[in-house]
C-alpha cells in the first residue's frame, strides 16, 4: 500500500450509528417494550427466551439493524477512506477526475517481403491483423514496403483491452491473418506492453487524495506525484527528490514493478515540463530508478501435524514468495527486508524459514530492488 493511502486508512474509524451492534438494537427493543408495558399495565413483565413477543421483537431488530447498516454505509460513502465503486467515482467527479478505462497493449510489427517480390511496392493496409492464436494486433496505419526494401515496421494495437495483450516476446505474434501478396512474414519485434485493466478503487482513491496538490504550480512534491499518476495509468509509484536548488528529480516505476521505457520517460518529462504544471524556475528530469540486485536463497520446513497438507502449503509458500517479490519491487526506496519474506512464508503455513539471502539492505530514495536469482528448498517436516 502506498504511503498516501496508508495515511488515509490510518485515520480514526467513524460510525454513523454510534457503533451499535445487533444485540444493542434487539436489547433496546425488548427494554423499550417492557418499559412501555409497565407504563400501561402498571406491572412488570418477564419475557423468557422463548417468549413469542421476545422472538418477534428480535426479528424486528434484525430488520432495523439492516436498515441502520445501510444508513452507516451511505454516510461513509462520502468519506474517501470507505468509498468504493460508483460512490468513489462520484467523489472523484468532485475533483474533476474520472476512473481510468482499460488500455490496449501495443507493439511494433515487422512485415518482411517474400523473396519473389520484384520491382513493385507492397501496401500493408491499416487494420492488418497478426496473431499468436490467442490475441491479435491490428496495424494502426497504412504502411509501404518500397521497391528495393525488404521490410517495414508498423505500430499495432491489441484487440483486447487490459493486460491480456502484454508480455509477448519478440517473434511470438507471428501469424498473418490477412492475405497480402508478396509478404513472407510478419512478427512483433518488441515485447507487447502498455495494456492496463480498468483503474481499481485503490488507485483511484490515491489520485483523489493527491488531487488538491495538483491545483498548485508552486512545485510541491505531491503536485508532481499527482500529475505523474494522472498522466499515465501504468505508473504505480513516483519518487520526487530535489538534488539541488530548482532541480526536480522524478523517478517512476510501472505496474508490477517494471522499469519505464524510454517512451514512458520522455512522455512524462514533456508533460511535467509544461508551464501549467511546473514553476518556470524548476528544471524537471524524469528517469528510471537505479536498481539494487538481490537474490532469494531460502529453505523452509513444515510441521509434522500438517503432513496431510504438504502440497497445499508448498503452493501457498510459492504464492507467498511471489507476493514478497512483488512487494519488494513495488515501491521506490523500499529497503530489501527479509523479515517481510519470513512473515509471509510463515503465514502461508511453514513452521520455520532459513534465509541465506537476501540480507537487510538499505535502499536509496531513488533506487528499487531487483531480483536476480531465486533458490527455494523444501526442507521436509519437523516435529511441532
Amino acid at each position: 500500500m502506498m504511503q498516501e493511502l496508508k495515511d488515509l486508512y490510518d485515520l480514526p474509524d467513524v460510525s454513523y450509528i454510534d457503533n451499535m451492534t445487533l444485540d444493542d438494537v434487539q436489547n433496546q427493543l425488548i427494554e423499550d417494550y417492557m418499559t412501555r408495558y409497565k407504563e400501561i399495565a402498571g406491572e412488570d413483565i418477564v419475557m423468557m427466551r422463548a417468549d413469542p413477543y421476545r422472538l418477534m421483537l428480535q426479528s424486528v431488530g434484525v430488520l432495523m439493524y439492516q436498515t441502520l447498516l445501510y444508513v452507516d454505509r451511505a454516510g461513509k460513502q462520502d468519506l474517501l477512506k470507505y468509498s468504493y465503486g460508483d460512490y468513489l467515482e462520484n467523489l472523484a467527479a468532485l475533483k474533476g477526475l474520472n476512473r481510468n478505462s482499460a488500455t490496449y497493449a501495443a507493439t511494433i510489427i515487422r512485415f518482411t517481403s517474400a523473396a519473389q517480390q520484384i520491382g513493385e511496392d507492397i501496401t500493408i493496409p491499416q487494420g492488418t491483423k497478426v496473431t499468436n492464436g490467442d490475441v491479435y494486433f491490428s496495424t494502426n496505419t497504412d504502411a509501404l514496403i518500397k521497391s528495393g526494401s525488404s521490410y517495414v515496421d508498423v505500430s499495432a494495437t491489441c484487440n483486447i483491452a487490459g493486460e491480456a495483450g502484454n508480455g509477448y516476446a519478440p517473434g511470438e505474434i507471428n501469424a498473418l491473418m490477412d492475405s497480402i501478396r508478396y509478404i513472407g512474414s510478419a512478427m512483433n519485434i518488441v515485447t507487447t506492453a502498455g495494456g492496463t485493466e480498468e483503474e481499481n478503487d485503490e488507485d483511484l482513491a490515491r489520485r483523489i487524495y493527491l488531487a488538491p496538490a495538483g491545483y498548485s504550480t508552486a512545485g510541491p512534491v505531491d503536485a508532481y506525484k499527482y500529475h505523474a499518476l494522472d498522466y499515465n495509468p501504468n505508473i504505480s509509484d513516483v519518487k520526487i527528490t530535489n538534488p539541488a536548488p530548482m532541480e526536480v528529480d522524478v523517478r517512476i516505476i510501472m505496474k508490477d514493478g517494471a522499469l519505464p521505457t524510454d517512451g514512458d520517460i520522455q512522455g512524462l518529462q514533456a508533460h511535467l515540463r509544461d508551464n501549467d504544471i511546473r514553476p518556470v524556475t524548476d528544471h524537471v528530469t524524469v528517469a528510471a530508478p537505479e536498481t539494487v540486485d538481490y537474490a532469494i536463497n531460502m529453505k523452509y520446513f513444515i510441521n509434522k501435524s500438517d503432513l496431510n497438507k504438504v502440497d497445499t502449503i508448498k503452493n501457498e509458500v510459492n504464492s507467498a514468495i511471489t507476493e514478497y517479490i512483488n512487494w519488494q519491487r513495488g515501491a521506490i526506496g523500499r529497503d530489501i527486508n527479509p523479515s517481510e519474506l519470513t512473515k509471509l512464508v510463515i503465514n502461508a503455513g511453514a513452521k520455520r524459514v532459513e534465509i541465506k539471502s537476501p540480507v537487510f539492505t538499505v535502499i536509496k530514495a531513488t533506487s528499487v530492488a531487483k531480483l536476480t536469482a531465486q533458490t527455494v528448498t523444501y526442507g521436509g517436516v519437523e516435529n511441532d
